[in-house]
Order: structure tokens, then C-alpha cells, then sequence
């Protein structure tokens, strides 16, 4: 049975709504900084699970929505960003940058080493470090084929969708406990105390947005769409190809960075109206990502490739706490910056933003990991994970 993409748009809103209901009941998933999306679409996708061993039936979604709700969520982030922000985020995310190329490179050396263990093909195991794990499902979807190919590897698309899809549920579920364990025992708090970029707090009452707010929001996050549309085909006319969330990412900083200077318009940046477009967006956007799971696909393939998840979920936490917190200045961008890396280290971006996102929604903003970490994980960290793919398979032959 498959949803086709409207009823899985809406679904996915009321699966969404549930997780904020659950949210919002349970203090358990608030000091866990549990993100709401992640609550009701791991319980959908493990009743679907449960489902299919008991019917045989096998429920599908239609994803094409998803990826435009993407574009909307890192369009709010470039809106957000005025070039003071950018500028103090320079040099963090240089550091996040040569960190994360260092995990990468323990990540595949991890994977590798456990895979000989139980004495299978080392390439076993680069498809069980970076190639899935930080490169999520796309990074596998494009090399798989090469180890089947070129390396005889004829299982590899299933394991590395095995593997990305087991890291994407444990990065949504570690980075929260992370940061949480971070600022609380380092007593850390925020240093100023202004608007969420994404959401608003557990503790703030309902409020009106404008309706012509609202309007204003929709319009220049199009417009910011567009900007990105063609950034994109500029870029690749030149031989540059970029995603095209941060294309749009991009085209949204250049707006808000130039046309409040010439143009006496109400402008979106900070205001409520576009925290809450941001926040439904990666809601329905990482909903839609998780319930559309199908775990049953991933069983035939536990033993070692748990052993290898397990292996690099340990590295994932210990690097967090031990490394990035460290090195990122030890203070709560630090730690928020963290709960993002939880997300990058095993999941993906979108991950990554809803992990931060629970965190600032219980103890306040952290302007500059909005800002670095999705420019790290989304452009960066690609094209770094390529070169070292690559460097890996080399080696091993």
C-alpha cells in the first residue's frame, strides 16, 4: 500500500501534531530534548513495523513533498542571518570543518576494523563509516554501485540503507541527552536572551502571529526560493554543484543582508511568524523522514552491521563530549553545537537542525550553531566525504 504525496503530507501533520501533544505531556521528553518529530514518527514506523511481521502488508510513502519543506526550513535560516553573525561564525566553522574530517576519517577506520573482526570484507566496513553514517542515504544511493561493480560487493545498497537508516534513528536520539548532560553539569546558559531561530520555547504561552506577518514571511521565504533556484543554475553553468537547501540557505542571507538597507519593508528576520514556518517545516519535513522508515527491510542484516552501529555509536558520543565540546569553547553554543554533531556524525542535516532545535526550545537561543552547522554538514562536509571515500577505497583496494 503507498500513501501518494498529498495524504502523506497530511498524515504526516497529524503524526507531527501528536509528537508536540507527547511533547508537551511527557517531562521526560522536554529534559531529554527529545525533538518532537522524531517521538511520534519512530512510534509510527515501528506499529507499521510491527504491522508488516504480523499482515505481511507493506506501507509505503510518497516523499515528494519533503524536499520542498527542506528548502523552507534553511531559507528561515538565511533570514536569520545578518553578516555580524556570519562574521564571528568564520573562524568556528573552520574548527567544526577539521574536526568533522577527522571523525570521518576515525569513523571509516572504526567501521573497517570491526568488519575485519568478524572477518568480513574491509569495504564491508567503509559502507558502515562515513559512506552512510555522515553521508546518509544519498552518499549511498551514489557509491553503492561502485562497490558492486567495481569491488563485488553485490549486497552493498542494502547494507549502506541499513546503516543510514539505524544512524539516522540514533542521531535523532543522542544529541538531545548530549547536550543536556553538557549544560547541566557545566551550568550553561545562553548569553542573550532573544527570539528562537527555530520554534519558541516550552515555556512560552501561546501568542498571535499577524496575519500580514505570516504574509510577509511566505513571500520573501519564495522569494528566497527562487534567489536559490538560480544561485544553483549559475553555480553548475560554472561547474559548481551545490545542494539546492544551500543554495537557497545562501540566496536567503544575501537577501536579508542587503534589501532591509534600500526597502521600508516589514522584514521577517527574528519575528515570530517565521520561527514557527521554520519549525513546522523541519517538523513535518523529518516526521515525513522517519515514519516512511521501513525497519523490517534491515533485519536480515543485523548481526555484524549492529556491532559496527554500536562500535560508532560509542565513538560518536565519546568525540561529542570529549573533542567538539572542547574545542568548540566549552560554552552552550558549544554544546548546542554538539547536539547538531550528534546529528551529523550518524544522521543528516535536517537531523542535526531538529537536535538543536529541541535544545534552544528548553534553554534558549544559539544563533551561531544555526548558522555553522548546517553550513559544515550541508556543503563542506560533502565534498570532504567524497575525497575521502574515495582515499579509503584506494587503500583497501
Amino acid at each position: 500500500m503507498q500513501f501518494e504525496s498529498f495524504t502523506t503530507f497530511n498524515i504526516a501533520i497529524i503524526v507531527l501534531a501528536l509528537g508536540k501533544w507527547l511533547t508537551k505531556k511527557s517531562k521526560t521528553l522536554q529534559d531529554f530534548n527529545i525533538p518532537e518529530p522524531v517521538t511520534s514518527g519512530l512510534l509510527v514506523c515501528v506499529v507499521l513495523a510491527i504491522l508488516h511481521s504480523i499482515t505481511g502488508i507493506e506501507i509505503g510513502f510518497n516523499l515528494q513533498t519533503r524536499d520542498f519543506l527542506l528548502l523552507y526550513f534553511f531559507a528561515s535560516i538565511g533570514l536569520n542571518s545578518d553578516f555580524r553573525t556570519l562574521m564571528s561564525g568564520g573562524k568556528p566553522i573552520v574548527i567544526l570543518l577539521a574536526l568533522t574530517i577527522g571523525y570521518q576519517i576515525l569513523q571509516n577506520v572504526a567501521g573497517i576494523s570491526v568488519a575485519r573482526v568478524f572477518g568480513l570484507e574491509p569495504l564491508i566496513g567503509l559502507l558502515g563509516g562515513s559512506v552512510s553514517l555522515i553521508g546518509g542515504h544519498g552518499t549511498t544511493i551514489a557509491w553503492a554501485p561502485i562497490f558492486i561493480a567495481e569491488h563485488g560487493i553485490s549486497n552493498a545498497m542494502e547494507i549502506g540503507i541499513a546503516c543510514a537508516t539505524m544512524g539516522l534513528v540514533l542521531s535523532s536520539l543522542m544529541g538531545g541527552p548530549i547536550a543536556r548532560l553538557l549544560i547541566e553539569r557545566n551550568h550553561l546558559q545562553p548569553a542573550v536572551a532573544e527570539q528562537l531561530d527555530v520554534g519558541i520555547s516550552h515555556q512560552t504561552k501561546e501568542q498571535e502571529i499577524g496575519y500580514f506577518s505570516l504574509l510577509s514571511t511566505l513571500f520573501w521565504l519564495n522569494i528566497s526560493l527562487a534567489l536559490g533556484n538560480l544561485l544553483q543554475t549559475g553555480l553548475a553553468y560554472i561547474g559548481v554543484n551545490l545542494p539546492l537547501f544551500v543554495c537557497c540557505l545562501f540566496g536567503a542571507i544575501i537577501l536579508t543582508n542587503t534589501l532591509p538597507h534600500f526597502l521600508k519593508v516589514p522584514w521577517p528576520a527574528k519575528s515570530r511568524s517565521l520561527a514557527l514556518v521554520s519549525d513546522a517545516a523541519l517538523g513535518v519535513f523529518l516526521t515525513m523522514s522517519l515514519m516512511s522508515l521501513q525497519l523490517w527491510t534491515i533485519i536480515d542484516l543485523a548481526g555484524p552491521i549492529l556491532a559496527i552501529l554500536g562500535v560508532q555509536l560509542v565513538l560518536a558520543v565519546c568525540f561529542a563530549l570529549f573533542v567538539v565540546f572542547r574545542v568548540m569553547g566549552r560554552d552552550y553554543e558549544a554544546a548546542v553545537v554538539c547536539a547538531g554533531f550528534s546529528g551529523i556524525s550518524l544522521g543528516a542535516t535536517p537531523t542535526a537542525m531538529a537536535n538543536m532545535t529541541a535544545v534552544a526550545q528548553k534553554y534558549g537561543p544559539a544563533h551561531q550553531a544555526f548558522i555553522i552547522v548546517p553550513l559544515v554538514s550541508g556543503f563542506f562536509v560533502d565534498i570532504s566525504n567524497a575525497i575521502i571515500i574515495q582515499r579509503f577505497i584506494n587503500w583497501l583496494g
